[in-house]
């Protein structure tokens, strides 16, 4: 019986490298390096999704907050989509020419917990970096704070403190 369980466990480590989380359905996400020039380009924010396999609540956003379809049409039109698999390990290019992996960029970002949502200036300045589960009225007050530019002169908390 140990022995059955060290194959199965040899099996699933040797698998893991090529388990990916999955973006929400629907969305067009690109990776991280092609999101930056892309944002370059359009001029346009990026909105970083950090995902990763297994993660529950990063299953519960998609499936209720991601499936609205208002929401994927305000992100969709404001931002440049990004996923990153916060421990994946497909290898990206910086625009800096640097590379690493998308687990070393989640570590840069400190996307320790999943999901981690941040905002990016097109010059992949951060904006605003936001943890865990949130509901569609969430991402759509994010929206509202960052495309209509609000964070140029307040921070979320104030933002959302005086929301009407």
């Amino acid at each position: 019986m140990k022995l059955w369980r060290g194959v199965m466990f040899g099996v699933l480590m040797l698998l893991a490298p090529w388990v990916r989380a999955d973006p929400p359905a629907d969305y067009p996400f690109v990776s991280y390096d092609q999101g930056l020039v892309r944002a370059r380009e359009e001029a346009k924010p990026v909105f970083l999704y950090f995902g990763r396999y297994g993660c529950a609540w990063c299953d519960k956003t998609n499936r209720e907050s991601f499936s609205n379809p208002e929401i994927r049409q305000r992100y969709t039109e404001h931002y440049v989509l990004v996923y990153v698999d916060a421990e994946g390990g497909r290898r990206l290019k910086l625009p800096d020419g640097e590379r690493i992996t998308e687990a070393e960029l989640g570590a840069r970002f400190k996307a320790f917990a999943t999901p981690l949502f941040v905002f990016l200036e097109p010059d992949g300045k951060v904006i605003v970096k936001i943890p865990g589960f949130k509901t569609v009225e969430d991402f759509r007050d994010f929206d509202r704070y960052v495309s209509e530019g609000h964070y140029k002169s307040r921070t979320l908390l104030q933002f959302l403190g005086g929301k009407s």
